[in-house]
């Protein structure tokens, strides 16, 4: 298929473009390289240095695509409290961009959302029904993107997909992005440095491994339902716990150091993603040690 993938540079961009251009789809990649990097992309690929911020329906009249990628984002939570309206900017204002510029060409366009952000606290793994309760502008301007995406639907009967995703980790990811937790601790014991650990780092997380997250949007473009679907493991795993699996993944390193508490940090949060198994027939095949050692590897 001809696909469209904005933020293609970027962590997990590049990773589906990789998947899409093997596989011999017709990739373009639009990116601005704020925080995307050239090296990540896939030669096989057609870079489009353009901002989703911008107009985009002279470059899609000339792809055509059918299925979009919309990837692109502000997606630090700090930045997002600092600048609020540069995040609704490129969240907002950039995925109604994407949106308008694909419907002429009946493009499906599949949305990465997220889930921590948007849930809140977890008692127990969140489903898609569950309250939503952004605590930043950063997880209000993905839920926004989100009811764009079902007001098309309605509206011009499209059949968009949204995937709430868990934390997302694996090769390529900066460290020092927000949510980057692995490759922040992988940098520091690359450089034989001990972590930090804000709080007690009995705090839980959903890791869920970047190969995944990939299969769960390419089942997502195929989908035969639009809607908005959970994208992690289910699993819970404390900071403590991760910060073992990646000393063990690099051999050894010095124990943690322990910080303050940040203000707004959730405890827990995690994803039930049994829609997404139902619906897509997707669910996550890579267990976290294994994915943990696959990234120091490739790291």
């Amino acid at each position: 298929m001809r696909a469209v993938v904005t933020g293609g540079a970027g962590f997990i961009g590049s990773h589906l473009v990789d998947t899409l251009a093997e596989r011999g789809d017709e990739v373009h990649v639009v990116d601005s390289f704020a925080t995307g990097r050239r090296e990540n992309v896939d030669g096989r690929a057609t870079v489009h240095e353009r901002d989703v911020r911008e107009p985009l329906e002279e470059l899609f009249a000339d792809v055509r695509p059918e299925c979009v990628f919309h990837l692109a984002a502000q997606a630090d939570v700090g930045t997002s409290v600092e600048q609020p309206q540069l995040d609704a900017e490129v969240n907002v204002l950039g995925t109604l961009r994407v949106l308008e510029a694909a419907r002429p060409h009946g493009a499906v366009v599949v949305f990465t959302s997220t889930g921590g952000a948007i849930y809140g606290e977890c008692a127990e793994p969140a489903q898609e029904d569950a309250r939503r309760e952004p605590l930043s502008p950063y997880g209000t301007s993905k839920l926004c993107g989100e009811e764009y995406l079902a007001t098309w639907n309605r509206l011009h009967g499209t059949r968009h997909v949204a995937l709430r995703l868990a934390n997302v980790y694996g090769p390529r990811q900066l460290a020092k992005l927000e949510g980057g937790v692995v490759a922040i601790f992988m940098d520091r014991l690359r450089a034989g440095e001990p972590g930090t650990i804000f709080g007690d780092g009995g705090q839980e997380r959903d890791f869920v491994y970047v190969a995944d997250v990939v299969a769960a949007l390419l089942a997502a473009a195929g989908a035969a339902e639009p809607g908005t679907y959970n994208v992690g493991t289910g699993v819970a795993t404390s900071v403590n716990e991760l910060w073992r699996l990646c000393a063990g993944a690099a051999g050894g390193g010095a124990d943690p150091l322990h910080a303050a508490p940040r203000p707004g940090d959730l405890r827990r949060s995690v994803l039930d993603a049994s829609r997404a198994r139902a619906a897509l027939g997707w669910e996550p095949q890579t267990p976290l040690d294994q994915g943990i050692r696959e990234t120091w590897a490739q790291t």
